[in-house]
């Protein structure tokens, strides 16, 4: 027990500086980007750092999710497939590799059948 408290400790303290350092990075990157590109080409405003940070928030929650729920495989896309998939005889599963392999996609692999 005491080994596992002087290890968060010093994880605990690197995971935050670790954290500080990936948005900061981020959003200069993204700061970088939008003024290197976009007022050239388009004519726009060049944005400050924090305006770069709000971007990159908002760019990640409309195109990545939140993600908020907790366990499970993400989507229920996902999810979806795992229990299909779970469900397969191996025949069925070599079929729909072999389909996926010829750029044929999960319909192609049961005779134009939805899986």
């Amino acid at each position: 027990m005491r080994r596992m408290r002087k290890k968060l400790f010093w994880i605990a303290p690197l995971a935050l500086l670790g954290m500080a350092l990936f948005v900061a990075l981020g959003g200069t990157l993204v700061k970088l980007l939008w003024n290197g590109l976009l007022p050239p080409l388009f004519g726009w405003h060049e944005i400050g750092f924090w305006q770069a940070l709000g971007l990159l928030v908002l760019c990640r929650i409309l195109f990545g999710g939140l993600r908020l729920h907790g366990g499970g495989r993400g989507s229920p896309w996902g999810r979806r497939w795992a229990e299909r998939w779970a469900t397969m005889t191996p025949e069925e599963r070599e079929r729909l590799r072999q389909a996926w392999r010829g750029q044929g996609g999960p319909q192609s692999a049961s005779g134009g059948e939805n899986l």
